[in-house]
């Protein structure tokens, strides 16, 4: 009897020991003094072993992060249309035995994505998104919903996205919104940035990394150095996280 009451969240990847999601819930828990509740990490080698975490007793939700935001998709019961759409899920909602997968990334991005706007000039804007993963698909669904145009930047030639070579300084003059969507930099790999040639980069661009630890990554640090907007993604983290409460909770 003493578990009826427990209720367990947690967080689905892959190497990711070093997350953000359960600090932010377990402080959450502690502060807003809600008992019986814990949240745990699920790292998995491949995402087959999501049945088995599926099935764990007074598991009510997940977070879903890098590489199985879009691969989740087909262990799920039911997927919202705007998350299916986008092909991307971050958010599972357990409740007698239904999944039902959310993407809470894109308010998330686009509250935190937004507040910088204004300070670039707002004429003609264009953005290059780094990489084509499932986080990506979410970015390009707020920059259409925000108009504005975009192109995939891939480390694989392909004719639908820009290569790494393709970007000089005529395109940097064209594209003044660069959004990180690669783990590149990410902590414990701090001296790595994306391949891009940073002398061309001004005050009027705009460097967005999804990557929040380190702090300023390698990638922001250059930008910023030559006089450009920058921004983290720790913002985007903290709103996604605390709409995935709201949806357990709902």
């Amino acid at each position: 009897m003493e578990h009826e009451n427990k209720k367990i969240y947690g967080l689905i990847g892959k190497n990711i020991q070093y997350s953000f999601s359960r600090k932010f819930f377990l402080e959450k828990f502690n502060k807003e003094s809600i008992i019986n509740t814990d949240y745990k990490i699920f790292d998995i080698p491949k995402i087959e072993n999501v049945s088995l975490i599926f099935q764990k007793p007074y598991l009510k939700g997940c977070n879903v992060t890098i590489p199985y935001k879009t691969s989740i998709m087909s262990f799920l019961t039911h997927i919202t249309p705007e998350a299916k759409s986008i092909g991307s899920v971050n958010v599972v909602k357990i409740h007698n035995q239904c999944t039902t997968g959310f993407n809470t990334d894109i308010l998330g991005f686009e509250y935190s994505f937004k507040k910088n706007l204004n300070h670039i000039n707002q004429k003609n804007l264009k953005a290059l998104i780094l990489g084509t993963g499932g986080v990506s698909k979410t970015i390009s669904f707020v920059l259409n919903k925000l108009k504005i145009s975009y192109q995939y930047v891939s480390r694989k030639k392909n004719k639908n996205f820009l290569s790494y070579e393709d970007i000089n300084q005529n395109l940097l003059k064209e594209y003044r919104i660069i959004i990180n969507c690669t783990p590149v930099g990410t902590y414990p790999n701090i001296n790595s940035c994306p391949s891009l040639p940073y002398q061309y980069i001004s005050h009027d661009h705009y460097f967005y990394d999804l990557v929040y630890n380190p702090n300023q990554t390698l990638f922001l640090k250059k930008a910023e150095e030559k006089g450009a907007i920058t921004k983290n993604g720790l913002e985007m983290l903290y709103i996604q996280a605390e709409e995935s409460w709201k949806i357990w909770k709902m």
